[in-house]
């Protein structure tokens, strides 16, 4: 089923509510805004046409897709593979790289979803059969897991994190007939990309994500910025849709510097940002995050001292874990597609700390989980594991019918013929024609005096087709 291509990222209007969580403070009072229908990076820093987003999240400059990535426009859908009524998915996700914190969080979420699906019977009859693999934050380790796990047949894909990693598969992948579908990739290019209606993602498109970030540093009286962006996708990308809804605002950008993270060092990226004098500096980027924020605060221009904002890319607990003193955090402030399993999800939470005891971070945990399920829902409505008959059926079972939050109550309607509707741990989900959320959760992070992350609110975004 070739996805409706009707709507574009540009065309995308977004509608924002902030809203104190029970954790939250005062100072996070509610505010509704919404971004405008186009925005556009400065000549100088826009992304390529066919580049992201990822949260959400993605690879370096080096291992972004090329620009002729994307599938050509006369593509064929690909044949059906056949099913051997075996659901076998496979993961592409970080067990090392730039990006290996968001790893234990989602092979967790993915671990409890496959546990949960095959203690309620499993799907057509079987157990999944789940076949972990890296993703590391290149093209080179992810081709080569996806050309193994293609190799043991497998009928859809977890991952990748990084949205710069899954342009260099999405087409070997969807082209092979199996479904693409990540926890984590925020890209807006991922919206209209043809992927023969194979492609699907739980992670909000960024369009949502900048916007919310725009709206919490306007909400903490920041008249002026300067963004130091990762060079790939997902930063720039983010740059955009960030930067549109803070100028809109009112926000001034001073300065969007895009660095290499692969830099021996970042001096002449900390000068510049000390130079421009902002009232907030943002950092979209990755690990290469706390060497940036540590030349700030040698000069002066730390959390303590002026609006320091992160991302999903750099906001978890290994960014402090880079720090002797993890104090010298308190007080940054940044944004995470997601829901708190601290607070709303703490079942959740303990689910998965028996998956793995050892997790810091919960960082897409609930939307790795939520892929699974989607796609164990979807081969039992199509009645076969083969990815172009489960890609067919994705969109449907998180949108219209009736509702049901686990799988085994959803497996009861699904067997009964009754069209039902998924909402997930990870929020309502459903999905629009083009395979990923049209409503999503911003959790506003903050690390506390003592170093640690906590949230202290979140923004409730929605993506209007």
């Amino acid at each position: 089923m070739q996805k409706s291509r009707v709507t574009r990222v540009g065309s995308l209007l977004v509608g924002l509510t902030l809203v104190a969580a029970a954790c939250g403070s005062d100072d996070d009072e509610a505010t509704t805004t919404d971004a405008p229908a186009e925005t556009e990076a400065p000549a100088d820093t826009e992304a390529p046409a066919d580049t992201e987003a990822p949260a959400d999240t993605e690879a370096p400059a080096d291992t972004e897709a090329p620009a002729d990535t994307e599938a050509p426009a006369d593509t064929e859908a690909p044949a059906a593979g056949g099913s051997d009524g075996i659901l076998r998915l496979g993961g592409i996700l970080p067990e090392t790289g730039n990006l290996a914190f968001l790893g234990p969080p989602e092979f967790a979420g993915v671990e409890a979803a496959v546990a949960d699906v095959n203690a309620a019977g499993g799907v057509l009859g079987a157990d999944i059969e789940w076949l972990p693999g890296d993703s590391g934050d290149n093209g080179e380790v992810a081709n080569a897991t996806v050309d193994r796990l293609l190799a043991e047949d497998v009928d859809g894909f977890i991952g990748a994190a990084s949205s710069g990693v899954s342009l260099t598969v999405i087409d070997k992948i969807t082209q092979a007939g199996k479904v693409h579908f990540s926890p984590a990739n925020t890209s807006p290019t991922f919206t209209d990309y043809d992927d023969n209606g194979l492609y699907f993602r739980t992670a909000p498109s960024d369009v949502v994500q900048g916007a919310a970030l725009a709206d919490i540093m306007i909400a903490d009286g920041a008249a002026s910025a300067t963004f130091l962006v990762l060079n790939d996708a997902y930063g720039t990308g983010l740059l955009e849709f960030t930067q549109g809804p803070f100028e809109a605002q009112g926000g001034v950008v001073d300065l969007a510097e895009i660095y290499d993270p692969k830099a021996e060092n970042f001096d002449d990226v900390v000068a510049k940002a000390v130079d421009a004098g902002s009232d907030a500096i943002v950092i979209i980027g990755f690990d290469e995050t706390s060497k940036i924020l540590t030349g700030l605060i040698e000069n002066g221009v730390g959390p303590a001292d002026k609006l320091i904002y992160g991302t999903d890319g750099n906001m978890g607990n290994a960014l402090a874990a880079a720090f002797d003193d993890p104090t010298v955090l308190a007080g940054m402030r940044g944004t995470l597609p997601g829901v708190d399993v601290d607070g709303e999800l703490a079942d959740f939470r303990d689910k998965l700390l028996t998956v793995d005891p050892e997790l810091l971070d919960f960082s897409y945990s609930a939307e790795s989980y939520d892929t699974v399920i989607i796609m164990a829902l979807a081969a039992t409505v199509a009645g076969s594991d083969d990815g172009v008959a489960v890609g067919a059926a994705i969109n449907d079972v998180t949108r219209g019918g009736e509702k049901c939050t686990t799988y085994a109550d959803c497996l009861v309607l699904a067997e009964a013929g009754t069209d039902f509707d998924y909402d997930g741990v990870s929020g309502p989900l459903e999905f629009r024609d083009e395979g990923e959320p049209t409503q999503a959760s911003i959790l506003i992070l903050e690390f506390d005096e003592t170093g640690a992350i906590v949230v202290k609110g979140a923004v409730q975004g929605s993506v209007e087709v």
